[in-house]
């Protein structure tokens, strides 16, 4: 594969594809010399492109800023994914000690449910709508042990989050002289 940066042929992770904003808000995709939209910007995470929003003057990040408002844009667009009480349950974490812990469990928690998604694409390669639909039943066995399987790593991603915060809790009470 040949890396068009540096015209090398190593297998290396893609270099990123650069997006600059400019100061009247519209982005710059350098790699197709074009302005694009934010819905544009969405295909590039729906597609899995690896990229970077960079402001043109300061080159500051603003890759997460993006991301931010395409997810605002998508909730307000009439089928929110996230629940008021989910909206004030994250805000309440910030800032929290847990916030770290969160933010990492949430994350593995999300792949987990992408591979889950994949897995059962997979699997359903070649069915009608009809077994689609049999499928989807939650009372299917194949349903229940595809779920039982995400609910189970869920479960371990969380005993293994617990283990941390009370081996990072013994450390700092040691660190303190205070030992249980």
């Amino acid at each position: 594969m040949q890396n068009k940066k540096t015209g090398s042929a190593r297998q290396a992770v893609p270099e990123p594809r650069i997006i600059k904003k400019y100061p009247n808000r519209r982005l710059y995709d350098t790699d197709t010399s074009t302005y694009i939209t934010l819905a544009e910007v969405k295909h590039l995470v729906m597609d899995s492109e690896v990229f970077v929003v960079r402001d043109a003057k300061t080159n500051e990040d603003l890759t997460r800023s993006i991301l931010l408002q395409i997810i605002l844009e998508a909730e307000a667009g009439g089928a929110p994914m996230f629940t008021e009480a989910v909206l004030a349950n994250i805000i309440r974490f910030y800032g929290n000690a847990m916030q770290g812990f969160m933010g990492t469990y949430l994350e593995k928690n999300v792949q987990a449910f992408m591979d889950l998604q994949a897995r059962m694409r997979e699997q359903s390669k070649g069915l009608t709508p009809e077994m689609l639909t049999q499928l989807m039943n939650v009372q299917s066995p194949m349903m229940q042990a595809l779920m039982g399987s995400y609910v189970e790593q869920s479960r371990n991603m969380f005993v293994q989050m617990q283990e941390q915060m009370q081996k990072q809790t013994e450390q700092m009470l040691g660190a303190l002289g205070l030992k249980r």
